[in-house]
């Protein structure tokens, strides 16, 4: 799996010239989408739950993950989590590690099979929405509040994974973000699928007291949504003077760090990152802070209600 940093014009409002250029290589993935229909389909013996995206990438998916394990664990409902591995993917599994079990494996199937050996009632799956040799009880698609569906095209020519209009196939939708845009976005959604669930999820950090919010501050990410970061972090009126921007899942060299802490030493600032990030450090954490994020749910009755517990 290559982490590359997304290309500006995959966020345009409108695809441009680049996005045209591309758009032939589209149907690799039409291709790709179709044949995996063509897969047979496994039926567990627990009650699965994944959560995905069509937009590629910093939806929240991991987050809101761990959201509904800690809303199940509360119902004494004996659940967990279940990922494909990836190596890149190194922080969000052991962040997933950190808020419960998780079930690891180069296939979903044969960790869903470790799951009801042990007994678990609900496997939650982040990530794996357009794995179609799995047939999911509950199927929600997440969506990021700024980023949206960005210039609307197909995988490379634009974020998507599948065409928006398959939002018809969908019985639930999260927003998740920092309530941005919501009134356009559920508008956009009813569209398509006039009687999907749209649930509504803000970001909300855990350890704000940790901070000086009177401090000046450098910010960087290595995440799918550091715009949706950033503005959370603003919304808790942090003095950011600089914010940083590597592409998702990335390995910070230690060059990367020493130049991050001497630009903030420049600007006489501390620095924040992301939980996620953090894992991935392995020198200068001793310079870095980081921000521990939870999504809330604004009806979680109502999201009780649509998934069935």
């Amino acid at each position: 799996m290559i982490n590359l940093k997304k290309p500006r014009f995959w966020d345009l409002r409108k695809p441009n010239i680049y996005a045209y250029l591309l758009y032939p290589f589209t149907i690799f993935v039409y291709l790709l989408n179709f044949f995996k229909k063509k897969q047979g389909i496994y039926k567990t013996k627990i009650k699965t739950i994944c959560i995905g995206n069509i937009y590629l990438g910093g939806t929240g998916k991991t987050t809101l993950s761990i959201k509904i394990n800690n809303i199940l664990e509360k119902k004494k409902i004996k659940s967990c989590f279940i990922k494909k591995f990836y190596k890149k993917q190194l922080d969000e599994q052991n962040i997933l590690k950190k808020n419960g079990k998780l079930f690891l494996s180069l296939n979903r199937i044969e960790a869903l099979k470790e799951a009801e050996k042990e007994g678990y009632e609900v496997a939650i799956i982040d990530d794996g929405l357009q794995d179609r040799s799995i047939n999911y009880d509950v199927r929600i698609v997440c969506f990021n509040n700024i980023n949206w569906i960005g210039n609307g095209m197909i995988l490379p020519a634009g974020p998507l994974r599948e065409n928006l209009s398959n939002l018809k196939n969908y019985k639930n939708v999260f927003i998740n973000g920092n309530l941005e845009n919501l009134e356009f976005l559920k508008d956009q959604i009813l569209q398509i699928n006039s009687e999907i669930n749209i649930h509504i999820a803000k970001y909300k950090a855990k350890n704000l007291d940790d901070f000086n919010r009177n401090e000046k501050y450098l910010v960087f990410s290595g995440i799918g949504n550091h715009s949706t970061f950033i503005s959370m972090l603003k919304k808790y009126e942090f003095n950011i003077l600089k914010d940083i921007e590597f592409p998702d899942h990335y390995n910070f060299t230690d060059e990367d760090l020493n130049n991050i802490i001497n630009q903030a030493k420049e600007l006489n600032c501390k620095i924040i990152t992301t939980e996620k990030d953090f894992f991935r450090i392995k020198n200068k954490k001793s310079e870095i802070d980081f921000i521990k994020v939870e999504l809330q749910i604004v009806d979680e009755d109502k999201l009780l209600k649509a998934i069935a517990i």
